[in-house]
């Protein structure tokens, strides 16, 4: 009963690492977003950062990609910055891929 037991406790503890990895993947992937974004609307200094942790906040808020395209495309657009959702979704995909390639190769990164 013991085996089973540990079995079941390794397995929640796996579960619960991919899911924080998975929510750091996202938080990092939407805060490569957001300083694409800022760099595309011309913003400097402290304005960048604050761009970027208002599109992590904003996807914490209204979760979902959809939600997070139509935020970043009406900023870009408010701009007067030509863009679409299909081109948006290409970034969040891109960035994805960055995201978890630098988390992984950060200390302690995939093991975390």
């Amino acid at each position: 009963m013991a085996l089973f037991e540990d079995r079941e406790k390794a397995a929640e503890r796996q579960f619960v690492r991919e899911q924080e990895l998975a929510f750091r993947i996202g938080a990092r992937r939407n805060k490569l977003l957001g300083l694409w974004a800022a760099g595309k609307m011309g913003l400097l200094g402290d304005a960048v950062a604050a761009y970027a942790q208002s599109v992590v906040d904003a996807a914490v808020a209204e979760p979902g990609d959809p939600a997070l395209i139509r935020k970043v495309c009406g900023d870009l657009i408010a701009r007067g910055l030509p863009v679409t959702e299909a081109e948006v979704d290409q970034h969040l995909v891109m960035f994805a891929a960055a995201a978890r390639a630098q988390i992984v190769r950060e200390p302690g990164g995939r093991h975390r």
